[in-house]
């Protein structure tokens, strides 16, 4: 997965402007790879985290979808 295709997730699991995302992952260097990528979107401003965690079998992230002008 790459940044593209967690925000077009994000774009598809939202209510409103709010989004939830629950993605499985084989190992936790996937979940931290997937962390990682939420947070640079965060860093561009596409998205706001509210909560992200994950464990060894999948990667829960919850926020704001932004609408920023580029």
């Amino acid at each position: 997965m790459d940044k593209n295709r967690l925000l077009k997730e994000c774009n598809q699991a939202r209510s409103g402007n709010f989004f939830s995302l629950e993605i499985p992952v084989n190992s936790n260097a996937d979940g931290e790879n997937i962390e990682q990528m939420a947070r640079e979107l965060e860093k561009e401003g596409k998205i706001k985290i509210r909560e992200c965690m994950h464990n060894d079998t999948l990667v829960y992230v919850h926020g704001i979808v932004k609408y920023a002008s580029n």
